[in-house]
């Protein structure tokens, strides 16, 4: 018989972890492009008047699951006879496909990384996996093949993908997804730096101070960009409920019966994110253009719109200049802006650490400064797909202008979340009044370097408690995997892991002796020499006292052996101490060798 060699087997299993994940990467893939195809398959079989076939509505489904991805359409059939573009991506239908493939990356990089119990414990009979960079590129492949087949199958359809389109955007947001998804597996790690980035851009990745700084900035940009999603949406939906009688009647007029009703109305409903953030270009200042010719500030509606008959264009505002309620839309980056001051001066100064141990004035500056940066980067990236052409003409410039839209992000963040946060930070280590820091001892004494230093060494200490037992990522949503790791399946115990309270024979320590009634605490120390083996210590009454409470504290584990026994014995040995001093001295063989000299 023959016998693979461990090179072989391990080739062998890196190759099938390979075809898996591109397998992944396209039952991924086909999952998103089913589930819209049954949702525009339902509509299709419900319109009492369809346009075209089965196969037409198929191709249209591909169409509009390339169009999630950022994929520009085109339609053929117009009623001027010049082919229409379709650029507008609906950003509710970029969630599923975006989820789909970070998930089927996750799971790849994931697999390879859990170790198979062998003969030995801990050992691992054979089983290597790809690298990350391996499951990335797998997984990617594997979602872009479907994605050209699709794209190929669209052709000749009511909407065709234009090829253009297929490498960028389509191909960078499946790859964007994939190593999201492979950095998730990983436990989010932020660096190493890249080996060709410059020695001072190394070093301060690896400070674990600099990505507690970048971590911040991170949190309060999100911040900021959720604030200014959501005074949008907020915006937006003030608007149609001052004119909700123009969008019950787009409403109507686009379809008289129930599945085309439907229709418009899942579709309104994916352009709401859209429709948010035209709210926050608008709120920012640089507004939204409805056409060529007219744009829509807080200042006023300029030009005349080329609006189509939709129910979520029923909140643009009317033409002229614009009143009071329109200027109260420059409340949403205000708001955005102390969002994120506020998030920078909680990790800056926070509530529970002793005053030394605050960020320092500049500091916080520049934190807040990255911060604004990353919520202008944020939303001149979003409004980039919010907006794009709906037709020809008139119709091919729709939506905000990103170029201007992240600008005036940055500059609304930074000019009022830089004097904000310094008026926070000193708020918040003022003396007098502590109300909510009065139980933090003062440690102002406390040298800077000494601080960071202890910083630094609590962040270690987070990022080791980060992976469970098992060495698996800890998330969010699943508190219970690093308990489960922790204790084992069924009670047993991971070795390595720290043990479960639950899992304890030992019983829990009962109160204070202070606690209990009666109790007299002494004033003095005996002064006999209870060392002595003729001692009350070596008594027989305090051996079985002592026994009695080690057997009680034991859970159990101590067997039932008679005190008596143990006492006679230890009293033996005692004799036979005093006896013979030296017990490692054994007797004298007459027939044995003499003693060494």
């Amino acid at each position: 018989m023959t016998q693979r060699t461990p090179k072989v087997t391990v080739r062998r299993n890196r190759t099938l972890a390979l075809v898996s994940a591109l397998v992944k990467g396209v039952v991924a893939a086909g999952l998103g492009l089913g589930s819209l195809t049954v949702l525009v398959m339902v509509v299709w079989i419900s319109s009492p008047y369809p346009d075209s076939g089965p196969g037409g509505a198929l191709r249209a489904a591909a169409g509009v699951w390339l169009l999630a991805h950022g994929a520009g359409l085109v339609r053929p059939d117009t009623l001027s006879g010049v082919p229409a573009p379709v650029g507008m991506v609906p950003l509710l239908l970029v969630l599923g496909p975006v989820w789909l493939a970070h998930r089927a990356a996750r799971d790849a990089a994931e697999s390879q990384e859990e170790p198979r119990e062998g003969p030995r414990e801990g050992a691992r009979d054979g089983a290597a996996g790809p690298s990350r960079a391996g499951a990335f590129c797998a997984v990617t492949a594997g979602y872009l093949l479907v994605v050209a087949g699709a794209a190929a199958y669209a052709r000749g359809g009511p909407l065709n993908a234009d090829p253009d389109t297929l490498a960028f955007p389509v191909a960078l947001v499946v790859a964007g997804a994939a190593a999201a998804g492979v950095w998730t597996a990983t436990g989010r790690p932020f660096g190493p730096a890249p080996s060709w980035s410059p020695l001072a851009v190394q070093e301060a990745v690896a400070r674990t101070l600099f990505r507690r700084r970048a971590e911040a900035a991170f949190r309060s940009a999100a911040a900021g960009l959720t604030m200014l999603l959501g005074g949008g949406a907020l915006l937006v939906a003030v608007a149609l409920g001052r004119n909700a009688g123009a969008a019950q009647d787009a409403f109507l007029g686009l379809a008289g019966d129930w599945s085309g009703r439907v229709a418009v109305l899942l579709l309104a409903a994916a352009l709401v994110p859209n429709a948010a953030l035209w709210g926050a270009a608008y709120g920012l200042g640089p507004g939204f253009s409805l056409g060529t010719g007219a744009t829509a500030t807080p200042l006023g509606l300029d030009g005349t719109p080329a609006l189509p008959r939709f129910p979520l264009l029923a909140a643009v505002p009317d033409q002229g200049a614009g009143a009071l309620p329109n200027w109260a839309a420059l409340a949403v980056p205000v708001a955005a802006a102390l969002a994120v001051a506020w998030f920078a001066v909680r990790r800056a100064a926070p509530a529970d650490a002793p005053r030394a141990r605050a960020w320092s004035p500049r500091e916080t500056v520049l934190v807040t400064l990255l911060a604004a940066l990353g919520c202008g980067a944020g939303t001149a990236l979003l409004t980039a797909v919010a907006g794009g052409p709906v037709g020809t003409g008139a119709l091919s410039e729709f939506g905000p202008v990103w170029w201007l839209t992240g600008p005036a992000a940055l500059v609304w963040t930074a000019v009022i979340g830089v004097p904000a946060a310094l008026l926070m930070r000193l708020w918040r280590l003022r003396t007098p009044g502590w109300a909510w820091r009065r139980d933090v001892p003062e440690a102002d004494g406390l040298p800077v370097a000494e601080a960071d230093a202890e910083e630094e060494e609590e962040e270690e200490e987070e990022e080791e408690g980060e992976c469970d037992g098992a060495g698996h990522p800890r998330r969010w949503w699943a508190p219970w995997r690093g308990r489960r790791a922790a204790a084992g399946e069924g009670g047993r115990a991971v070795p390595g892991a720290p043990a479960s309270p639950a899992a304890s024979s030992v019983p829990s320590p009962g109160p204070a002796p202070e606690a209990a009634s009666g109790f007299e605490p002494y004033d003095f120390l005996p002064t006999d020499p209870w060392h002595e083996k003729g001692g009350p210590w070596h008594g027989k009454e305090t051996r079985e006292a002592r026994w009695a409470s080690l057997k009680q504290g034991s859970g159990g584990l101590m067997a039932d052996f008679p005190a008596e026994r143990t006492a006679d014995r230890a009293g033996r040995t005692d004799r036979a101490d005093r006896a013979d001093p030296v017990p490692d001295r054994r007797a004298a063989d007459p027939d044995g060798p003499g003693a060494t000299p």
